[in-house]
């Protein structure tokens, strides 16, 4: 079946930009696990105590907790530049290249 000239076809930087997000966010969730070893090891066992071992927890789990909102920050952005975008484009003009 061929394509009429006036029918809109997939918007080619929607598509670009849904791929993005696909390994966007197989990268994210490496990146938010990136410290949950280190903070489990840590937190699991008390082989460090005093002042200074509950700052370098404190400091350890919010690190984890900016880590995983300034991933989650990067796929939200592109959800909405995605939303932003039309679906479907007009079909590019002939002898577009």
């Amino acid at each position: 079946m061929s394509q009429s000239a006036n029918e809109a076809v997939p918007n080619p930087q929607r598509q670009a930009l849904e791929r993005t997000l696909a390994e966007v966010r197989m990268r994210v969730s490496i990146l938010e696990a990136a410290l949950d070893p280190v903070h489990r090891q840590f937190t699991g066992q008390p082989t460090w105590v005093g002042p200074a071992a509950r700052r370098f927890a404190d400091d350890l789990s919010a690190r984890r907790v900016r880590l995983r909102q300034a991933a989650q920050a990067i796929v939200t952005t592109l959800e909405e530049e995605i939303r932003a975008l039309p679906a479907y484009a007009p079909p590019p003009s002939p002898g577009y290249r």
